[in-house]
């Protein structure tokens, strides 16, 4: 059984700057990436950030230059630095770590006010 658990969420006003944590925990031997999809009202589940075991980033188009991704392999723990927010922005974020299947957190809410 794994378990994810994000954190950090919260109300910001645009250009402002958030981080965002997850940690997985339970029965993991090997996570292949962790990352971060996000799901505004009304719209699907969109890919936001991943990083690789390895090191190896990928970033949306939209969040290219204002957000990072970065990991802790020994704590299972991904981060998520947001900074130059907009309300485009605002979504639930979810955290996706992949390991033999996908696991996903309950989410957390961003909220970035104009």
């Amino acid at each position: 059984q794994v378990q994810v658990v994000e954190s950090g969420g919260g109300l910001v006003q645009t250009g402002g700057s958030l981080r965002l944590s997850c940690a997985a925990s339970g029965s993991i031997f090997n996570i292949n990436s962790m990352g971060w999809y996000r799901q505004a009202p009304g719209k699907e589940r969109e890919f936001v950030a991943r990083v690789t075991n390895t090191g190896n980033t990928r970033y949306a188009d939209s969040v290219k230059g204002r957000f990072t991704i970065s990991r802790d392999n020994a704590k299972n723990t991904v981060w998520l630095q947001m900074n130059s927010l907009l309300p485009e922005d605002t979504a639930v974020y979810y955290c996706r770590v992949l390991i033999t299947n996908v696991y996903w957190g309950q989410g957390t809410q961003v909220t970035v006010s104009s």
